[in-house]
């Protein structure tokens, strides 16, 4: 199974939630305290994540894969040749973290600087 969920730039968190959810009919997929600066989203089969976390490079976008084996695929990227040395303060760039909202990822950053996150949710 792979699932692609695109990530949504967003500078005002709020004001993009409302926009999504009381415009397009999107609906919050989980409960978030005030201010978080993630948010995922959902209408029917589609997924979206808004993020005021992806940074203000001129280049450089985001998206979420999910996968089965996140282990496994990271390591075929490594036999593959995936140098993460330009990202040793970034433990999720180093190999697949369990992280503290539910999911178990690591993340993927191509020349141009976008970033692939590569995830399952954790049973």
């Amino acid at each position: 199974m792979i699932k692609i969920i695109p990530v949504i730039k967003c500078s005002n968190i709020e004001n993009s939630v409302a926009f999504y959810t009381d415009i397009l009919d999107f609906k919050v997929k989980y409960d978030y305290p005030p201010g978080f600066p993630v948010i995922d989203i959902v209408k029917e089969d589609a997924d979206l994540q808004l993020s005021t976390m992806c940074g203000d490079k001129p280049f450089g976008s985001s998206a979420i894969v999910r996968i089965d084996d996140v282990d496994g695929l990271f390591n075929k990227f490594i036999e593959r040749g995936l140098d993460t040395s330009g990202k040793k303060n970034s433990p999720v760039h180093q190999g697949p973290l369990d992280q503290t909202w539910g999911i178990r990822e690591f993340y993927v950053d191509d020349p141009d600087g976008n970033t692939l996150c590569f995830g399952r949710v954790i049973e």
